[in-house]
């Protein structure tokens, strides 16, 4: 198992502007200002989270690379445009080389209710030879895809991400872990995500 403070915590951002597009039920503004919250709070909780030592932040928003400097994040732009993975496997690579001796984890940036006891009781599960991942409250996708170093990461997110995660040897982790589970996509999961508690910068934005 990894040890305390140990993980380096990657949180991609879609530019807000153009995030939660399954939201656009709702007027352009408020959708904005939603999709903002909620990375502002999921990073807010892995910032909490003992088990996380530092969190990277890979954004092309120059807006939210601001505000991301301003919680304690670091801060590195896309390295594959249009590419999630293929970003994400860049930013472990500039993070291994950051910080070599941390273990890597990817987090979704739409869980506005996280909870960092959640987090940091996923974390402790992750194996020190594989990779490991929470899959969605859905059942079909990834919150959070975390490995022991580079070479074990290898991310599958996109549509049928649990499956696919599965499909090449990543340990889907156990537990209840309600708050990490919860991603936000549509109307309905921002209700859910509101009685478990939502953090204050998307309470602040309803």
């Amino acid at each position: 198992m990894s040890g305390p403070s140990s993980f380096t915590m990657l949180v991609p951002v879609k530019p807000p502007a153009f995030g939660k597009s399954r939201l656009s039920t709702l007027p352009d503004e408020t959708r904005i200002a939603l999709a903002t919250a909620f990375a502002q709070d999921t990073i807010g909780a892995a910032l909490r989270a003992s088990r996380v030592a530092q969190v990277l932040v890979v954004t092309d928003d120059f807006r939210f690379a601001t505000i991301a400097s301003g919680l304690g994040c670091a801060v590195i732009p896309d390295g594959v445009q249009g590419d999630l993975n293929g970003s994400l496997v860049q930013a472990a690579h500039e993070a291994a080389r950051r910080w070599p001796a941390s273990p890597i984890a990817a987090l979704c940036a739409d869980l506005p209710a996280l909870d960092p006891g959640d987090l940091d009781a996923a974390l402790e599960q992750v194996p020190t030879d594989r990779a490991a991942f929470v899959m969605d409250a859905v059942g079909t996708g990834t919150t959070m895809y975390a490995a022991p170093g580079v070479d074990h990461f290898t991310p599958q997110f996109g549509v049928g991400s649990c499956a696919a995660h599965t499909a090449v040897g990543a340990l889907p982790l156990a537990g209840e872990l309600a708050s990490l589970r919860q991603d936000v996509d549509e109307a309905g999961d921002l209700g859910k995500a509101l009685l478990l508690g939502v953090g204050e910068h998307t309470a602040g934005s309803i």
